[in-house]
């Protein structure tokens, strides 16, 4: 972690006292599917964000959700965790992705769909593991905002833009110019606010799982199996679905599960 970057994660205001509310009941062993309805629904403007992620049609739902309870009963308390740290973090930052040429709706339109992915993907089999997935794959990337605010200060712009298109990967790319990459600054910021240690693991670690703590390497390892699917650019393409592929053989992960996500979206 570089100085300058480290200095930017701790200057980050603290989560509003929504986010802690939500982990709060989230991480309580006792607490119910109900607490975590009436914590959302004291926030009109969360529960509209929650509810207009939840209708998107990349989770191929026949019918409208129009409720908070129902989102809850469709997807988990996991799931729509991950919408409402979603909505409340990004919130946080002042967004500028232009240094990886990609603009704010690009930025979006990414962290949706490899939430789409992870979700229908897991949300039979590893329904347990949603519950750090849904956030992980929703904020993995957040550490760009950092990443690009840092390559704009430093006018290496050109530089990075040579990188990405020479190096095999954004994150050797970031290596390379801005001396972090995506998932140690993501992971960084996450510590930092005290999430548990299992999502920040999960985000550190999911450019190479093998060196996650073993609780948590599984979910390290379908996390890094959707980014590698959906790019940077958000548009899955052959190269990409078989790039994913070939991890999702090398970690001996559910291959029909994967597929069948891909269909779903």
């Amino acid at each position: 972690m570089t100085e300058e970057i480290l200095k930017k994660i701790k200057q980050l205001p603290p989560l509003p006292e929504s986010a802690m509310q939500i982990e709060a009941v989230y991480q309580d062993p006792d607490s119910t599917f109900n607490d975590m309805v009436k914590i959302l629904e004291k926030d009109p403007l969360l529960t509209a964000d929650i509810l207009k992620a939840a209708n998107s049609p990349l989770y191929g739902f026949s019918r409208e959700i129009n409720t908070i309870n129902q989102a809850v009963g469709l997807f988990g308390m996991g799931t729509v965790r991950g919408f409402a740290l979603a909505s409340i973090v990004k919130k946080s930052f002042t967004l500028d992705f232009s240094a990886y040429g990609i603009t704010n709706d690009m930025f979006s339109a990414l962290s949706k769909k490899q939430h789409a992915l992870v979700t229908s993907w897991c949300l039979r089999k590893e329904a347990k593991l949603l519950g750090i997935l849904s956030p992980a794959a929703f904020l993995v990337e957040i550490g760009k905002v950092l990443i690009a605010q840092q390559i704009m200060a430093d006018k290496t712009q050109e530089k990075f833009k040579e990188a990405l298109a020479t190096l095999e990967s954004v994150e050797e790319a970031e290596r390379e110019v801005a001396g972090v990459d995506t998932p140690e600054v993501s992971g960084t910021i996450f510590e930092h606010w005290r999430f548990e240690s299992g999502l920040v693991e999960t985000i550190r670690h999911c450019g190479d799982p093998e060196k996650a703590k073993e609780d948590v390497q599984k979910a390290a390892k379908i996390l890094q199996v959707v980014r590698t699917a959906v790019p940077i650019n958000g548009v899955i393409t052959e190269q990409s679905v078989a790039a994913a592929k070939e991890l999702i053989i090398k970690y001996s992960l559910d291959m029909e599960s994967f597929e069948k996500a891909l269909e779903n979206m």
